[in-house]
């Protein structure tokens, strides 16, 4: 019943602030990060009526940062846009190819990525890498790619170090546990989701080293011990 209610609302609802955020584009920049932390409210008011509470220890830092979080639940792909208060977001390159909602992400600020990049295409994540550097924005990635079910632990994609090689930014990384409490889209039961938010990595180090604490970092929950009531 819980998801029922949840998707009766919410996906009506996001209708609405998809149409708000392109309608924002033709306007300013501004007017469209300001539309889309509207509508991570929305989900997280809504998410907290149906029972999902939130816990979230450390702080993003301000200013321009690589922030790489574990990725469980399309639950913390909202809830990031609030915590790192609307940050440029690496996702899929065809999907800053659609018609109008392509125009608007990349008005919004992305670094779109191909999985199957040639040169040209990784010619222009890096371009739009720069770019994001230069707003002084967080950059969000989810390194390990996909979603994940809670306990596994894969290995980060290859294109996670070429970015932080690319970029230069330290990296913030985040914990989380949303896949306790969330399916792939919708909720299915009630709880705290927990966000540790990690110490600043540096930048400029070598490959093994910075996969391996931010691996260390995004999964830094999934031996923890749960919090007491």
């Amino acid at each position: 019943m819980r998801a029922i209610v949840y998707a009766l609302i919410f996906y009506p609802g996001t209708l609405l602030f998809v149409i708000g955020c392109f309608v924002a584009s033709l306007f300013s920049p501004a007017a469209l990060r300001s539309t889309v932390r509207f509508w991570a409210d929305f989900h997280h008011h809504l998410a907290r009526l149906l029972g999902t509470r939130l816990s979230v220890e450390g702080e993003v830092p301000r200013g321009a940062y690589l922030v790489a979080i574990k990725h469980q639940s399309m639950f913390e792909t909202l809830e990031m846009m609030r915590i790192a208060r609307t940050p440029i977001v690496v996702l899929k390159r065809q999907l800053s190819q659609m018609p109008g909602f392509g125009w608007a992400t990349r008005r919004y600020g992305v670094i779109p990525v191909d999985r199957q990049a040639g040169a040209k295409a990784l010619r222009e994540m890096l371009a739009a890498g720069k770019e994001a550097v230069a707003t002084g924005r967080p950059v969000l990635i989810y390194p390990e790619g996909t979603r994940v079910k809670p306990g596994e632990t894969p290995p980060l994609q290859a294109g996670f170090a070429g970015l932080y090689k690319a970029l230069g930014l330290p990296v913030v990384p985040v914990a989380m546990d949303s896949g306790r409490f969330w399916g792939r889209n919708l909720p299915r039961g009630t709880g705290t989701v927990r966000f540790l938010i990690g110490e600043p990595i540096p930048a400029g180090l070598k490959r093994d080293e910075i996969e391996a604490r931010v691996h260390a970092g995004i999964n830094a929950l999934e031996l923890a011990p749960e919090p007491r009531a």
